[in-house]
């Protein structure tokens, strides 16, 4: 199978459950053939700023332009590195955001380990580069108007993908082929003079 090809390096950016083999991140990462991946932590997994300097390691090891494509976690790191670092960035997916406010499942993290870890209070200025934040309609980590308002403080642009969950394996997703489509719009796009 032919890799799908874009001008810009594809940085995913996986969220707390990092590399799952069926998940459409892990897919997609197959599918490109210009990609690199944050890696997973071997130590303070939940150290919001540890996952920020990984990001920004893999960052320093890529020459030209960069597409960030992130999934839930993923997304919040993302927004706190760029509140510490600068570094041009052509555009970025951000998909399925958790609400840091919302109480979610016993099975993760509590709000008050997530503050004590550094995830909250979440930057909300506007990200300096080109985001579509691709949100569901019945994600059980974060409601549709908590996902807007974060996509309207990042400046982004948001995409209501319907009921979809927290698009990972558990939710059917595996392929995501709109996340192919939404890289290809980014990579395409002229960056700002």
């Amino acid at each position: 199978m032919d890799k799908l090809q874009t001008a810009a390096t594809v940085l995913i950016v996986p969220g707390l459950r990092e590399h799952v083999a069926e998940h459409w991140q892990t897919l997609l990462q197959a599918r490109l053939g210009n990609v690199r991946s944050v890696p997973p932590l071997t130590t303070d997994k939940l150290d919001c700023m540890a996952r920020v300097r990984a990001i920004q390691h893999e960052l320093e090891q890529i020459d030209g332009p960069v597409i960030l494509v992130a999934h839930s976690a993923g997304v919040l790191m993302v927004a706190h590195w760029a509140a510490h670092y600068s570094r041009p960035i052509k555009g970025a997916l951000l998909a399925a955001p958790p609400d840091l406010d919302a109480v979610w499942p016993a099975n993760y993290p509590s709000s008050e380990t997530l503050r004590s870890q550094g995830w909250n209070p979440l930057p909300q200025s506007p990200l300096p580069f080109r985001s579509i934040v691709a949100a569901s309609t019945n994600d059980h980590l974060a409601t549709l108007p908590a996902v807007a308002r974060m996509a309207e403080g990042w400046g982004a642009e948001l995409l209501n993908l319907g009921d979809v969950g927290h698009l990972n394996p558990a939710a059917g997703f595996g392929h995501w082929q709109q996340a192919e489509a939404l890289i290809l719009q980014l990579d395409s796009e002229q960056e700002p003079v």
